[in-house]
């Protein structure tokens, strides 16, 4: 046999095409050619395979080597295509012989890097290709350190994990099964010490603030001096939503799986929290890059995402997250590759009011000038304030606040019941939470539960403030949100006066 065809997958955001990896052996002078948009890291295999075909006992064959990563307009990226370069090298070169099942096996499919020993090495951006073929019916051969991340797609799947190119070997004669390793209960999440909203001092608007955040999807900005809280606040937002479902886990996974730091499987089912520093760039936080990598937003899908220091972020990186707090999706275009992240996060910003942090505080004068204090809060655009559900001013705490022993107050575990609550009332109503209401869907649903009083009262709300179309609907959601708290069915004019407060100005 001269040609020989393997399966494997491509990877295109959280896509994961169907790749033939087509090898052909032919007579003329020894050459080996890759061929099928290969980016650098699959050229490069050549002298990987070379070398484990060699070291693991096999003969390289001579004469021209043509292998074609079908179909060739979708850029191949990575290592992962590997050991199917490989095994098709040694079922067209007739050194193996698969086995023949009866009846006929589901279609494999291979992923691994090779070491120069023959060794498999695992691949990045495992999970949507190992669902995607799991859900055409393939069976999927991995390599051994992949084999944990795969079966959390489901742990009952035909997933085999491979050490080395003698192994995959092996598998394919029918002489011995590879190793599978299947574990019998999820992964434990590994999380730090709990967080409990009792541990804060003060602060009973801001932590309201963070209640009706988590209740509703909503974001949330903090302003206030250096030491005032607005780091634990936004730390303790986590503990108060309700658990990833399983179909939100697996896509959180997903998502990580596909970053540069890959995906820790004790992580599986814990809620994204991303903290990226002020130092950040746009494609950092938004995802881009050369290879379409999804950024901080995409990794707090269904999570947090908190901007401590907002001022001091790229004013690019700043400008770009207009789009994901309205989508909720990142669309990144390059010249060859186009992909789409989700973006579903809560944002949580935190700053000072003036570039020292002081000002308009009682016990510490500020030192800044009307010009530096306006230079300060003009790196923060208009447009990206109004897209922020709730602002917040998140004063100096007293220090009688801080000497007091724990009063009693809300903990994370009773305010998480009621956010809950409120979270249920909102799926059974419309299928989704208000923060991602549509305009039809608002008018619809929210403003037809308006009683008059609450009308008069958001209309006039509207004309004083000089409320953008954008605020009127955010003050809407944000009623909308209290009201599913206070389990009430209509929204009343109490409602609307909490939710217009959360729509305070920096210029005030």
């Amino acid at each position: 046999m001269s040609v020989a065809t393997t399966l494997c997958r491509a990877q295109v955001g959280l896509r994961a095409p169907l790749v033939h990896v087509e090898v052909n052996l032919g007579s003329g002078l020894p050459t080996f050619v890759i061929v099928g948009l290969p980016e650098a890291a699959v050229r490069e295999s050549k002298e990987r395979v070379r070398a484990a075909l060699e070291n693991c006992g096999f003969e390289f064959p001579p004469g021209r080597i043509t292998v074609n990563l079908a179909p060739a307009d979708l850029p191949k990226e990575g290592g992962r295509f590997d050991l199917s370069i490989a095994l098709g090298i040694l079922i067209a070169s007739a050194q193996l012989r698969p086995l023949a099942a009866d009846p006929p096996a589901a279609p494999r499919e291979f992923y691994g890097e090779l070491g120069l020993a023959g060794e498999l090495k695992p691949v990045r951006g495992m999970l949507p290709a190992a669902a995607q073929a799991l859900q055409a019916g393939h069976e999927v051969l991995v390599p051994s350190a992949n084999l944990e991340d795969v079966l959390i797609v489901d742990p009952r799947a035909a997933v085999h994990g491979l050490d080395d190119l003698r192994g995959a070997c092996a598998y394919l004669r029918g002489a011995r099964q590879p190793a599978v390793r299947r574990r019998s209960t999820p992964a434990h999440p590994r999380s730090g010490p709990p967080l409990d909203l009792e541990d804060i001092r003060g602060q009973p608007r801001a932590k309201r603030a963070l209640v009706i955040a988590a209740a509703g999807g909503h974001s949330l900005l903090l302003v206030g001096p250096p030491g005032s809280g607005k780091s634990m606040l936004a730390q303790r937002l986590p503990g108060l939503l309700p658990p990833l479902t399983n179909a939100e886990a697996l896509e959180v996974a997903a998502i990580r799986s596909m970053s540069s730091a890959g995906f820790d499987p004790r992580q599986f089912g814990v809620r994204p929290f991303r903290a990226p520093h002020h130092s950040a760039s746009a494609p950092a936080i938004v995802g881009g890059g050369p290879r379409a990598l999804p950024g901080e937003a995409s990794l707090a899908h269904h999570g947090v995402l908190f901007l401590d220091e907002l001022p001091e972020f790229d004013h690019r990186a700043l400008e770009a997250l207009r789009e994901p707090l309205e989508t909720r999706g990142v669309a990144i275009a390059r010249a060859r590759i186009q992909a789409h992240y989700p973006a579903g996060f809560i944002l949580i910003a935190a700053m000072n009011p003036c570039p020292c942090g002081y000002r308009g505080d009682a016990s510490v004068a500020c030192r800044c000038s009307p010009r530096q204090v306006e230079r300060y809060r003009a790196r923060v655009s208009g447009p990206l304030l109004d897209r922020i559900d709730l602002h917040v001013e998140a004063a100096r705490v007293p220090l009688r606040d801080l000497e007091a022993q724990p009063s009693g107050g809300e903990t994370t575990v009773a305010a998480a019941a009621a956010i809950c609550r409120a979270r249920t009332r909102q799926i059974e109503r419309c299928g989704r939470l208000n923060a991602e209401l549509g305009a039809r869907e608002l008018r619809l649903r929210a403003a037809a539960g308006l009683v008059p009083a609450a009308r008069e009262l958001l209309g006039a709300a509207f004309e004083r403030l000089g409320l953008t179309a954008r605020s009127y609907h955010k003050v809407l959601r944000v009623a909308r949100t209290i009201a599913d708290l206070d389990a009430a069915q209509a929204i009343a004019p109490v409602h609307v006066a909490e939710a217009v407060q959360f729509r305070r100005s920096l210029a005030e």
